[in-house]
């Protein structure tokens, strides 16, 4: 048996993959922001952590949604404005406008329906800001380690 070291990623490819696919939300809801909108049936259900750092939620939705929240972009936004590292958008909650922003490291799946298009991470890179406190007879959640997630499978063929 030999006793080889693997090989070190000094360039971080998985990095820089998660960086460009990151660019698709980008260049997806620039084309969203755009004054002639979403074009056809596209539309984005847009998944992301609401206590990663740097989001910004309002204090309600954040107690309703204290680990994950998915939003949709389709008819009813307004707004949405589009930074190389981050975005936002004014979206109604219960008839009431909000404004929610994230830079896109702490989206964890972008999905548009019309075309069965989806990208999903399991990101360690995503900062989380401490949750509260757990109920004294919670039991403490179970420590799971890095996972790949293939975007094979949400190709079309």
């Amino acid at each position: 048996m030999t006793d080889q070291t693997p090989p070190v990623d000094e360039m971080d490819y998985e990095t820089m993959t998660h960086e460009a696919l990151r660019t698709v939300i980008r260049d997806g809801l620039l084309r969203a922001a755009s004054p002639a909108g979403l074009p056809g049936a596209h539309h984005f259900y847009i998944t992301f952590k609401t206590r990663a750092a740097d989001v910004s939620v309002p204090p309600d939705i954040l107690a309703k949604y204290p680990d994950e929240m998915t939003v949709v972009i389709q008819h009813q936004y307004e707004d949405l404005d589009v930074q190389n590292d981050r975005f936002s958008v004014k979206l109604r909650f219960g008839g009431i406008p909000r404004v929610l922003a994230m830079p896109y490291t702490a989206v964890t799946r972008f999905y548009d329906p019309s075309v069965q298009f989806m990208l999903q991470w399991d990101d360690p890179e995503v900062i989380e800001e401490p949750a509260p406190a757990p109920e004294p007879d919670a039991p403490a959640p179970a420590a799971d380690g890095p996972k790949v997630v293939s975007l094979d499978q949400f190709r079309k063929k």
